[in-house]
């Protein structure tokens, strides 16, 4: 039982990296003009993208400002979610 909830977690865990990384490599085909935001479909997962990962970007961009101007916020929740899938293997794998 243990064990399934451990990879339940993990698993959870992959979906939030996953969607960052998506996020991430939205926003810069957006910046690159790679993507035309006009489009309707491409509006409504970028919105759909953004739903997702803003409310657990805007508190973390309140402490910690771009620097140089980009953004770290998904670096730092990768990390954070690196350190979680370790903290949940070790707790529940060891």
């Amino acid at each position: 039982m243990m064990g399934a909830i451990g990879q339940f977690l993990l698993f959870l865990l992959d979906v939030c990296f996953w969607i960052i990384i998506i996020q991430v490599v939205l926003s810069w085909l957006i910046l690159f003009d790679v993507i035309n935001v006009r489009n309707p479909q491409a509006a409504n997962f970028v919105r759909l993208i953004e739903r997702i990962t803003d409310p657990v970007y805007k508190p973390l961009r309140k402490v910690i400002p771009p620097i140089a101007g980009i953004d770290i916020t998904p670096i730092i929740l990768i990390f954070a979610i690196y350190l979680l899938k370790s903290l949940v293997a070790s707790v529940f794998f060891a």
